[in-house]
């Protein structure tokens, strides 16, 4: 029987990390070696472990997620590392590539199997979320674009996209609220606030938090 893959988790969000959890507990093709709430833990833990994958968040709160991309690419040279995080923007995935990354998803509201993303990205594939792959690909098309020619979404329409209380919403959601800490944030009820998420979701064209969040961050709105 082949071993699981050690991984190293490094992830600040107490929530995100039960998910992790709940996931890798119910299977036996990897395991779980070390984890870790800051960047600081995470360089210690690839100090003392040789993991087969490194799952990291960008955004931990003694410092850039980068920081033990770039450690772990130094110290584990055969080690795959995948991101998993809400930040979606073209810096931080382009920065994340350069040093090292060779997977990026996006977290988002639903139970995702993980598994699976970290088994291809450890057989040579580099699983992307859909939405980060195809604004990659835009990005280099506007590069090559006549110089009159702005992406699609830019300008002062964007800032008018959404009514004020849909661009509160999206700015919690962008720093991590869950939707029932956001409800009682705007006093509003869990039904409620479902209705400003799905209008959100339904002008920005997403499916997901974390679409939601990239979408905003790409098109000015937080």
């Amino acid at each position: 029987m082949t071993a699981p893959l050690a991984l190293i988790v490094v992830e600040d969000d107490p929530h995100m990390r039960d998910r992790f959890a709940r996931v890798f507990d119910e299977t036996d093709r990897v395991e779980v070696k070390a984890w870790a709430a800051t960047a600081r833990e995470g360089i210690a833990a690839l100090d003392a472990v040789r993991p087969d994958v490194l799952l990291v968040d960008l955004g931990l709160p003694d410092a850039s997620g980068i920081s033990v991309i770039t450690h772990g690419r130094a110290r584990h040279p055969d080690c795959d590392i995948m991101v998993v995080s809400v930040y979606g923007d073209e810096r931080s995935v382009l920065a994340s590539i350069e040093a090292g990354a060779t997977g990026y998803l996006l977290k988002d509201d639903s139970e995702a199997d993980f598994v699976a993303p970290i088994l291809e990205l450890h057989a040579g594939g580099s699983p992307i979320t859909p939405i980060i792959a195809r604004r990659i690909l835009q990005r280099f098309q506007v590069v090559g674009a006549p110089s009159g020619e702005e992406p699609a979404g830019a300008g002062s329409a964007a800032s008018s996209l959404l009514s004020a209380r849909e661009s509160e919403v999206l700015n919690l959601l962008a720093r991590g609220f869950t939707y029932q800490e956001i409800a009682t944030l705007l006093e509003v009820s869990p039904h409620t606030l479902g209705t400003y998420v799905k209008r959100l979701y339904q002008k920005l064209r997403v499916h997901s938090r974390g679409e939601a969040v990239f979408e905003g961050q790409r098109m000015g709105l937080l």
